[in-house]
Formats: C-alpha cells, structure tokens, sequence
C-alpha cells in the first residue's frame, strides 16, 4: 500500500472549492471565478461543459473529471437498458460545451439561464470533481437547507452509540 500524504499545491489546484458570486456583463458574459479556472486549466479541458442539474435549479459544470464520473455511472447500465437512455439523454443530451474566452468567461444560453432562474448574477458553488452554478438567491435557500439536513444527520449519527 501507498503512504498518501496531502499535497497543499494540488489540494488547490485539483478540486473545486469555495464559493463565488459574479455578474453578468452588458452582453451576457461572466468570468469563471480564476480558482476554478486553474482546476479547469489542470483538468486540460478545452472550454467548459456544463448541463441542467438533474434535480436542481442550477447548472452542473467541469472538465474532464466530470466528464468521466458520468462516463462511470453509465458504464453501471447495459447501453440498451432504459436507466442508461434515460441518463444519457439528461446529461448527455442537454449539455453544453461552452468556449471559455481569453478573460475566463462564458456565455449561458437562454435555456441553461431559464433552467436556473439566472438573471444578471450567478454563485458558482464548488463540489469537488465539478462546479455548480445558481441563482444567487436560489444558492442560499439550497444552502440553508443543506445546512438543516445535515444538522438532522449530524443529531442521529451522534444519537448512536460508539
């Protein structure tokens, strides 16, 4: 077995984390958040892929990380099942590839804004493999009530006994 020891240098430039909050300019651009944007350089990935959440209001967003964890879950179905249809049209069907401009930006789609409720600012929310980008206001709710599930869980896990 391998001694794993962690790596300061790629803990920052291999995963998406944090959260950041930008707005759109005049002509519908906004800028990757530069963090995310070394993760994306890093990963070698040209432009930005990106779908509607399955089941949420906001856009699921990356490179090639993301790319093969979808690849990996549809290798968990035969090509001919209906599960492996059904999520390859959802993430497949309705992705985007994005070109990332010089400055790091982006222009969303009407569909990709309309899915997320996306007016004139965004929260891109990182999670690791991938990014998410809400609606400001729609990222707070979600927060809270991430923060509220985890507090349930957090009570029952600490309810058992050792």
């Amino acid at each position: 077995m391998r001694d794993w020891k962690p790596d300061p240098e790629a803990a920052l430039t291999d995963r998406f984390v944090s959260h950041f909050t930008n707005r759109l300019d005049a002509k519908g651009r906004v800028s990757i958040p530069a963090p995310f944007r070394a993760v994306l350089a890093k990963d070698g990935y040209e432009g930005l892929y990106l779908y509607p959440a399955l089941d949420q209001f906001s856009l699921d967003c990356g490179g090639h990380a993301l790319r093969a964890t979808i690849d990996e879950i549809l290798s968990r179905f035969s090509p001919f099942s209906e599960e492996w249809e059904s999520l390859s049209t959802a993430l497949n069907g309705t992705s985007e590839v994005l070109k990332v401009d010089p400055e790091g930006r982006i222009m969303l789609s009407e569909t990709l804004k309309a899915h997320a409720g996306i007016g004139d600012t965004v929260t891109f929310v990182g999670q690791g493999h991938k990014f998410q980008i809400w609606e400001p206001e729609r990222f707070k709710a979600h927060l809270e009530e991430a923060r509220a599930k985890l507090r349930d869980v957090r009570r029952i896990l600490g309810a058992r006994p050792a």
